[in-house]
């Protein structure tokens, strides 16, 4: 029931004449490539996110990927596209980035029936070690005929924890170090884990580790390869 929920979000970046202010690459045709290891160090996913548009208005941006989710035999689980908005000096991601859309998906595609309610995940441009960030929440229900599903999750306690240097098989990057915590419902069953990220100026996330109540670490996602 854990792989309902992705506690490690690929939180992607923007950035236009001044990558050093923002996240997130903005050439269009950019391909960041993440793998996720459990907490055995196996290959549990892979995704791919494709920079496939992007739209600029004065300080406010709109920048769209092409999410393709992969399993361990390069089989394409699901795909969909996401947006994430800049407004002035803050990025919204949207939250249901956090619910694993696999749960929910029909041959590779998210159905229409999927409905998903929440608010967006707020990201300064410039944190500062000991910033507190806004809780977020999102919900995804699924119904159709007999199928009736349902997950949910609180993102709470958001923290910028410090700026260190992350090395991951993509490169070496000057990071900032968010935490939170995350209760999740799916169908019934609640999760509850926490969640630590190391984000990147003109990057976006570079590695994410994900934890369970007890403290053990259960998954951790790496970006590997950027085209």
């Amino acid at each position: 029931m854990k792989k309902l929920i992705l506690i490690a979000a690929i939180v992607l970046g923007v950035s236009v004449s001044k990558a050093q202010e923002t996240f997130f690459p903005t050439k269009e045709g950019t391909v960041l490539v993440y793998k996720t290891f459990d907490k055995k160090d196996k290959v549990t996913n892979t995704i791919q996110y494709t920079i496939t548009h992007l739209e600029i208005s004065g300080s406010d941006m709109d920048i769209t990927y092409l999410c393709e989710s992969i399993d361990p035999k390069d089989k394409l689980v699901f795909k969909e596209e996401i947006t994430i908005h800049q407004k002035g000096d803050k990025l919204y991601l949207d939250m249901s980035n956090f619910i694993n859309k696999a749960a929910f998906q029909q041959n590779g595609e998210i159905p229409a029936e999927v409905v998903v309610s929440g608010n967006n995940m707020e990201i300064p441009i410039n944190p500062q070690p000991g910033d507190i960030l806004p809780d977020a929440h999102v919900e995804m229900a699924l119904k159709m005929g007999f199928v009736n599903m349902k997950i949910s999750a609180d993102v709470t306690n958001r923290k910028v924890e410090a700026i260190e240097d992350v090395v991951v098989k993509s490169g070496s990057f000057k990071s900032y170090k968010f935490s939170s915590d995350i209760n999740s419902v799916a169908m019934g069953i609640k999760v509850r884990a926490k969640s630590v990220e190391w984000y990147a100026k003109g990057i976006g996330t570079v590695k994410s580790e994900s934890y369970d109540k007890n403290g053990n670490l259960q998954s951790h996602t790496e970006l590997i390869e950027i085209k």
